[in-house]
């Protein structure tokens, strides 16, 4: 995605934080605030939607209960998009969580789509092929 250059202020505690995160991290400030930018405005935008480093990396989680995002929109994508149902798969969460995940696909549907791809890709053989040492003994 193309990028523009724009001269911003930071306070100085905000600066700091950034500063150490990309040091952390090993990343450049600019790539670690772009980031985090990203991720505030997506939030702002989808209240009840958190980020959170995980195995799979840094993801969008539903508040609250730490799962991602696209496990819930592939289980809606499943019912037929069929709100009530999802409530019922999701009996658990409320209504407003779940209003949540499908706000910030319904935002952000380039985040989620992949994720779903790929684990649809997951198969059996596939995981075999990567992790041949999980193959059962025969």
């Amino acid at each position: 995605m193309p990028s523009v250059q724009k001269s911003i202020r930071f306070k100085e505690n905000v600066f700091k934080e950034i500063e150490q995160i990309a040091r952390e991290s090993g990343e450049e400030f600019s790539a670690v605030a772009n980031e985090l930018l990203d991720e505030a405005v997506k939030t702002f935008r989808c209240p009840g939607i958190v980020f959170s480093e995980g195995t799979a990396g840094r993801r969008a989680r539903i508040a609250g209960t730490g799962m991602e995002v696209w496990e819930v929109i592939a289980a809606y994508k499943g019912v037929g998009e069929d709100f009530k149902r999802l409530s019922k798969t999701y009996h658990w969460l409320t209504e407003q969580q779940l209003m949540a995940a499908v706000g910030y696909y319904k935002a952000y549907p380039e985040d989620i789509d992949p994720l779903i791809r790929q684990n649809e890709e997951l198969t059996e053989e596939a995981v075999h092929q990567k992790y041949p040492f999980l193959r059962g003994r025969s």
